[in-house]
């Protein structure tokens, strides 16, 4: 593509480079100057004008930013998907309904290493989205790029980005209580977190903070995922909660996650049903490791100790106001060897 100032009569047919005030009106940049485009900007008392012009082989923003959305996404309703119609060279990836977004990084960033003017951009990996949320967007920065450098960006983005959406859909809370304990607090949070996902709090069960009643009620469960709220914090792998899990016949797969707040979290399984022991940060509606991780297992996507593992970069999350203890503020006591 060839960038730069004309003379207006050589002008026509080319793409106006910037947008230009004229009598009556502008010309919009992006324009395919016609001939009487050419009279406006004479009658503006100008007589050369910025313009950018394909060489042979070059293909136009639009069409290049369409060619690369079907790439990356060759059947959109597979993908659970809707693609925009492609604008000033942009195809935006928007989410058919609430989900979790699945994608390859290296596959994106070998399309972004093609040609600097071809460009993706996504969300995180695993990130939920809702209904309409934007999943990625795909740009073509210059007005047109050169044919060889789109066919290898398409060669590499080939299926590289697609929503999960929900496929457990019933979700038992079992809560457990101590004498002077948060009781259902936090009940309301929770089936907020499952209505965004399209799931629904079929059971709730109170219990004492013992094993063997805990045990009992997960057993007696029906739904596809259980959730266990303890009244006192789950502190070990071998507390009340996980030794329930245990007494029940299930397994513990893992205890503990590098993502705060949200450490005390555990999850494994019961009778081929995944099982999340919830941290007590999962009764506020502020985004917590727990959130990660159920939206994982409501979107049928498996979540294994290596898993939550490599939550950890960006595991970081908002400190909380009210917190007891600040990760940040004044040391409290001082230690000297």
């Amino acid at each position: 593509m060839k960038f730069g100032p004309v003379p207006l009569a050589q002008a026509q047919g080319a793409i106006l480079a910037h947008s230009v005030g004229v009598p009556g009106g502008r010309l919009r940049k992006g324009r395919v100057l016609e001939a009487a485009d050419l009279e406006a900007l004479g009658r503006a008392s100008l007589s050369s004008v910025v313009v950018a012009r394909l060489e042979p082989g070059d293909v136009a923003e639009n069409a290049a930013a369409a060619r690369l959305a079907e790439a990356l996404i060759p059947d959109p309703v597979a993908a659970h998907v809707t693609l925009s119609a492609a604008f000033t060279g942009r195809v935006n990836v928007l989410a058919s309904g609430p989900g979790v977004a699945l994608l390859d990084a290296a596959r994106i960033q070998a399309v972004n290493a093609v040609h600097p003017m071809i460009t993706i951009a996504t969300v995180h990996a695993y990130q939920q989205m809702q209904t309409r949320g934007m999943l990625a967007t795909l740009k073509i920065i210059s007005y047109a790029v050169p044919g060889g450098a789109l066919k290898a960006a398409c060669d590499a983005a080939q299926g590289a980005l697609r929503l999960a959406p929900p496929t457990r859909r019933s979700v038992a809370l079992i809560i457990s209580e101590i004498p002077g304990g948060p009781g259902a607090k936090g009940q309301e949070a929770i089936a907020g977190r499952l209505a965004a996902l399209d799931a629904d709090l079929s059971e709730l069960i109170m219990v004492p903070h013992e094993a063997p009643a805990l045990a009992d009620a997960i057993q007696q469960t029906q739904s596809e995922v259980v959730l266990i709220l303890t009244g006192s914090a789950t502190s070990d792998p071998e507390d009340v909660a996980p030794a329930a899990l245990r007494l029940a016949g299930g397994e513990v797969e893992r205890f503990g996650m590098p993502v705060d707040p949200g450490n005390l979290l555990f999850i494994g399984d019961h009778q081929s049903r995944p099982v999340i022991g919830l941290p007590g940060c999962a009764r506020s509606p502020a985004l917590n490791g727990a959130d990660w991780v159920l939206s994982r297992v409501l979107c049928g996507i498996p979540v294994r100790d290596s898993d939550i593992a490599g939550m950890g970069v960006g595991g970081l999350l908002k400190e909380i106001p009210s917190r007891p203890q600040p990760r940040r503020g004044r040391a409290t006591h001082t230690h000297v060897v």
